[in-house]
C-alpha cells in the first residue's frame, strides 16, 4: 500500500512539474475555457447553459486522451517498465496510477471551472449536484481508461498522438460540446455514438441539468461505466513491458494488436 501511495504521489507531482503534462492537465483546458467563456458566450448566448459541463469534458479529453498516453509510451521506450518488472510492480499499478492521477488533475480543473463559470460567464448551475459530481467522475474514469488503452496499443509517441487525435478532434466537433446533439444530422449521430464525450454530455444534460436529451441519460451513464471498465481491462491484457516484447497477450480475435 505504501508503494502504491508513493508511486501515486510521484506521478501526481510529475503532472505538475513536467511542462508537457502541466500544459495538457491545466494550461490548455483552462486557457480554452477562458477563450470560450469570453467569445463563445457572446456569439451564442445559449452556450452559457452548457459551458460548465462542456468545458469539463474538454478538460477530461485534454488530460486523459491527449496527455496520458504520451508519457506512458515514452516510459516503455526508455525501459522504465522493465525496471518496474524487476522490482515486482504489478501491471495493474503501472496502468491505474497514471489514470488515477489524471482523474485527480481533472477534478481540480473541474472545480475551478464550476466555481468560476457562473460568476464570470453567466453559466447555469446544475439542478442536481450529486448527479453532476457522479457524471464528472465517470467521464474522467472512462476517458482515463481509454487513454491507458491508447498507451499500450501505440508503439511510439507518434502513433499515440495519432490515436489520441482520432478521439479528441471528433469529440470536439460531434460530441455535443459546441453543437448540441439534437442539432446534428442523423447520419452524423452514428459517428458521435462512438465518442465518450457524447455520452458524457447526454448524462450531464439529462441527470444534472434536467434538460432534454437525444438518448436516455441512464444509458449514457451505463455506457461510460461499461466502456471504461472494458477499455481498462483490455489495456491490462494487452500490456507489454517494453518494445522488444512483441508477443501478444491476447488472441487477435479478442484484442486488437498494437499499432506499429
Amino acid at each position: 500500500m505504501n508503494a502504491f501511495k508513493h508511486h501515486f504521489v510521484f506521478e501526481f507531482k510529475t503532472g505538475l512539474r513536467n511542462s508537457s503534462q502541466l500544459l495538457m492537465n491545466y494550461l490548455f483546458p483552462l486557457t480554452f475555457y477562458s477563450m470560450m467563456g469570453l467569445v463563445m458566450t457572446q456569439i451564442n448566448p445559449t452556450f452559457k447553459d452548457t459551458i460548465t459541463p462542456a468545458m469539463i469534458v474538454f478538460a477530461v479529453l485534454s488530460s486523459a486522451i491527449l496527455g496520458l498516453p504520451g508519457p506512458a509510451v515514452q516510459a516503455r521506450e526508455a525501459g522504465v517498465y522493465r525496471s518496474y518488472k524487476i522490482n515486482g510492480v504489478p501491471v495493474f499499478s503501472i496502468l491505474s496510477i497514471p489514470a488515477l492521477t489524471s482523474v485527480f488533475h481533472v477534478l481540480i480543473v473541474a472545480t475551478i471551472i464550476t466555481l468560476t463559470a457562473m460568476s464570470l460567464f453567466g453559466g447555469t448551475a446544475p439542478v442536481n449536484w450529486g448527479s453532476f459530481v457522479l457524471v464528472t467522475l465517470l467521464t474522467a474514469f472512462a476517458c482515463s481508461a481509454i487513454g491507458s488503452l491508447i498507451s499500450v496499443m501505440a508503439s511510439n509517441p507518434q502513433s499515440s498522438v495519432l490515436l489520441s487525435q482520432l478521439i479528441f478532434l471528433p469529440s470536439m466537433l460531434l460530441g455535443g460540446l459546441m453543437v448540441p446533439a439534437n442539432m446534428l444530422p442523423e447520419s452524423v449521430r452514428v459517428i458521435s455514438a462512438l465518442l465518450p464525450a457524447s455520452y458524457a454530455m447526454q448524462a450531464y444534460l439529462g441527470l444534472a441539468y434536467n434538460q432534454p436529451t437525444v438518448m436516455d441519460p441512464r444509458l449514457a451513464v451505463a455506457v461510460l461505466v461499461v466502456g471504461g471498465t472494458l477499455a481498462f481491462a483490455v489495456a491490462v491484457r494487452l500490456f507489454r513491458w517494453d518494445n522488444q516484447n512483441h508477443s501478444r497477450r491476447m488472441r487477435p480475435l479478442i484484442g486488437a494488436p498494437k499499432l506499429r
